[in-house]
């Protein structure tokens, strides 16, 4: 099982809208032959994963949640093969760690301002040397952001010198708030519709296709 963790412990950067579409991306890919099982959780107690996964209408492709039974730990359901996980602001310490001994790939979503940039850096630094120690796959993703800006630029050069690579720039838009109300994703949709945002997923989705060559 391919386990992807998206973490920033500063909060109100994206974690969720990251988090959700990257499981509606692979259940989308798997979907024709059902080679693909995904489930969605996370280590939060509000448990708004598995919120989000009761809006979902029929007709989309299938998202699993933890498989909980009395007296038991949560668990993937059995034959998940890719499991996403959304992780709380300040996820740290110990169970931090726990977390990251699981994770075949972590990916940070980041606001481009100097107070985003300083407020994680202690955290993308501990990645950056896991990485380097681990073969972990760390990568960052630019959310609600133009590319052509100067703040993209100054976040680009703080992760080269770390040597985490920003795979792409998300742009602010009503899109991934409307789809979230009804339990979607831009997957879950014609791609007419959401066009532009599917456009800027495109290296993400070569990214996750590599780690899996």
């Amino acid at each position: 099982m391919r386990v992807l963790m998206v973490a920033n412990p500063k909060g109100g950067v994206g974690k969720s809208t990251l988090s959700t579409n990257l499981a509606g991306h692979l259940a989308w890919r798997g979907a024709p032959d059902g080679s693909v099982r995904v489930m969605l959780g996370d280590v939060d107690r509000q448990q708004s994963a598995k919120a989000w996964l009761s809006l979902r209408p029929a007709g989309v492709p299938r998202i699993s949640s933890w498989a909980l039974e009395a007296g038991q730990p949560a668990r993937p359901p059995k034959g998940t093969t890719h499991a996403v996980i959304d992780t709380p602001a300040g996820l740290h310490g110990e169970k931090l760690k726990g977390l990251l001994k699981l994770a075949d790939a972590v990916i940070v979503p980041l606001q481009p301002s100097l107070f985003d940039i300083l407020a994680t850096r202690s955290f993308l630094e501990g990645l950056a040397e896991l990485k380097a120690a681990k073969g972990v796959q760390i990568a960052i993703v630019a959310m609600r952001v133009d590319p052509r800006t100067r703040s993209a630029e100054q976040l680009e050069r703080f992760t080269d010198s770390l040597g985490l690579p920003v795979l792409a720039h998300l742009r602010d838009t009503q899109n991934y708030i409307q789809l979230a109300a009804h339990g979607l994703t831009l997957y879950d949709v014609p791609e007419s519709r959401v066009a532009k945002d599917r456009q800027q997923w495109v290296p993400i989705e070569r990214w996750l296709r590599l780690l899996e060559s």
